[in-house]
């Protein structure tokens, strides 16, 4: 137990790489990545997590103006356009979000804001129907 490497990566954290888009930097067009993207600046684009390890954090002073389609994100800024998360969305207090929002697993906190429709999205993504009533042929007695 003493003799262990305290520096030592986790096996997670290894195969992560994390890439910051800084405040005040702006980005016209799509965002593909792996691995963890950090977004303090702007998008204006489609933001899109490839790999099922795929984390978008949004900061409070991040925007982006496009589709956010991701398996996890963690958003306290604003969206303007619809976001897709596949496994778990945070909205922290400051995440504003003017679109629609669908997850698999949603954590949202008092003082976040969500102007669009709000959808969990279940491993099938079909849409379920009511079946239709049933036609009762009933003679009148008297």
């Amino acid at each position: 137990m003493l003799s262990r490497k305290r520096n030592e990566p986790t096996s997670s954290s290894r195969n992560a790489e994390t890439s910051l888009i800084s405040h005040g930097t702006i980005i016209r067009g799509d965002v593909r990545f792996t691995g963890t993207l950090h977004v303090e600046g702007r998008i204006e684009g489609a933001v899109l997590g490839e790999g099922a390890s795929a984390v978008f954090t949004l900061s409070e002073h991040g925007q982006v103006q496009g589709e956010v389609r991701v398996p996890h994100a963690m958003i306290n800024g604003q969206v303007t356009g619809d976001i897709y998360a596949s496994e778990r969305l945070e909205l922290a207090t400051q995440a504003r979000v003017v679109g629609d929002v669908r997850y698999s697993s949603l954590e949202m906190a008092a003082g976040a804001q969500v102007n669009g429709r709000i959808a969990h999205q279940g491993e099938e993504h079909t849409h379920r129907e009511l079946p239709a009533p049933e036609v009762r042929s009933e003679t009148a007695t008297a």
